[in-house]
């Protein structure tokens, strides 16, 4: 933007499809990028990954997810242009809650319960959890952590994600 010089205008960008050879790491550089600078979106594609291709065939949802964000950044739409996006974490006992902005109506399990949630303690050893949606939150939890200091979501190369929201974004 600097070096164009043409004020804060909208970045739009394809989030890395899950892939055999793509680490989280990079998703998750994608998701810190999307938090920390103004006028950005990121079109998820947790969805339309193909473990094999790096280059998924199902570009439709994508070229939408694209345009909502243009709609919304670039035309001033109120509408939801994003899935849920991670806001902050809370402990009470050996439950973690999490917070989302860009609920697009409230959160869902798609295709049934909640999926590719896993949780650590202050070993940071990270293990398969449960997780509920509990209104505007979702609350995660293991049998084998007591006292948990983290939480993550699809972390994997192809991850099985369920999380949406009610505007029908991943």
């Amino acid at each position: 933007r600097k070096v164009w010089g043409q004020g804060d205008f909208p970045f739009l960008f394809v989030q890395i499809a899950p892939h055999n050879g793509m680490s989280p790491e990079i998703r998750d550089a994608q998701r810190l990028a999307v938090q920390t600078t103004q006028n950005t979106a990121m079109a998820v594609t947790i969805d339309v990954g193909d473990a094999a291709d790096i280059h998924p065939k199902a570009k439709q949802p994508v070229g939408q997810r694209l345009a909502l964000a243009a709609r919304a950044l670039a035309h001033g739409e109120k509408i939801e242009y994003s899935g849920p996006a991670y806001d902050s974490l809370s402990v009470s006992g050996n439950k973690a809650t999490l917070s989302f902005k860009h609920l697009g109506g409230g959160l869902v399990a798609k295709d049934g319960a909640l999926k590719g949630f896993t949780i650590a303690g202050a070993d940071g050893k990270f293990v398969e959890a449960k997780a509920s949606i509990d209104g505007d939150k979702i609350v995660v939890s293991s049998d084998s952590v007591s006292a948990p200091t983290a939480v993550r979501y699809g972390w994997s190369n192809v991850p099985e994600g369920s999380l949406w929201n009610k505007a029908g974004l991943p």
